[in-house]
């Protein structure tokens, strides 16, 4: 039989990490990080990566290996993702690939174009233009020219809306576009997929819940050691949801109870952002719509009916 390739997204909390690591078990396979911020070193806590001991039942990849001064972006993370799968393949063994990036995802299975450099004077602009014009009137501009990206990128995310204008301005193509090319890493048939979409007040329930847990697990401690690099704002591992929040607090400008309460406000919009961007790019994806672990699993089986005679 030839080695299996299962794909699982899914919101926050969703528990989709934790049904990975039951499919590799039970597979013999190796887990493969897809979420963008579980891939930098630190924040293990603050992301809800796989903790030490869950690492050891079953090999995991791209977990906590990239340093948080090094901002990774789609194609660099395709590449490794796309390396490690074929090492996996040559063991003849299993992978699941599993996260809460959606682009990861598409440019797994749909292909990510190599964009043009952009030169240097070309971002500085795009910078110097968000500063002076404010976040929504660069969105409304970058919305005239290439308005699935001002859809998708999250408010306050600076970095995204600058880039997205810069390879326009450069190209005179939409970022949008140029994702929309290139061959995809795993051809049609290599892979199977389902996504994570148990009902939205139990998964804001896990959020909270989830947040509060961080805290006594010392994702405060995270926050702290990672502000004492001093490191660019601007880096995606410093956008990590809580990051923000728990420095403020550490900072004196907000209780640890505000702190946690915002914390988990914005862990909720995440993760319905993540949600409403599977609906529109994963519509074509099984749905695992149960809450309860087990309940998941029974439902994963019943899409794989063969999965016991692994």
């Amino acid at each position: 039989m030839e080695p299996r390739i299962w794909l699982i997204a899914g919101p926050t909390a969703s528990g989709k990490s934790a049904l990975a690591l039951r499919l590799a078990e039970a597979t013999d396979a190796e887990v493969v990080n897809a979420d963008s911020m579980q891939l930098y070193a630190g924040l293990r806590v603050l992301t809800a990566a796989p903790s030490p001991e869950e690492q050891a039942r079953a090999p995991h990849h791209l977990f906590g290996t990239v340093d948080p001064a090094d901002g990774w972006s789609v194609g660099r993370w395709l590449r490794a993702a796309t390396d490690v799968l074929m090492e996996i393949r040559a063991q003849g063994r299993d992978a699941v690939v599993v996260g809460g990036t959606g682009l990861y995802f598409r440019a797994l299975t749909q292909g990510l174009a190599e964009i043009p450099q952009v030169p240097a004077e070309v971002r500085a602009q795009a910078a110097a233009d968000f500063d002076l014009m404010g976040e929504s009137a660069f969105r409304g501009r970058l919305g005239a020219h290439d308005p699935a990206a001002a859809i998708r990128i999250a408010p306050g995310d600076r970095q995204r809306l600058c880039r997205a204008w810069e390879v326009y301005a450069a190209t005179g193509v939409p970022l949008t576009d140029w994702q929309r090319t290139g061959d995809p890493a795993l051809p049609a048939g290599a892979w199977r997929a389902l996504a994570l979409e148990p009902p939205r007040e139990a998964l804001y329930a896990r959020c909270d819940a989830r947040l509060e847990a961080m805290v006594r697990e010392g994702a405060v401690d995270e926050v702290a050691a990672l502000l004492a690099r001093k490191l660019d704002a601007d880096l995606p591992a410093m956008k990590a949801v809580g990051v923000r929040e728990f420095a403020a607090f550490l900072r004196g400008e907000t209780s640890l109870a505000e702190a946690v309460a915002r914390a988990q406000m914005e862990t909720r919009r995440y993760a319905k952002r993540q949600t409403t961007w599977m609906r529109g790019q994963m519509a074509g994806w099984p749905r695992l719509d149960a809450e309860a672990p087990e309940d998941q699993w029974r439902q994963f089986l019943a899409l794989e009916p063969r999965l016991t005679g692994s």
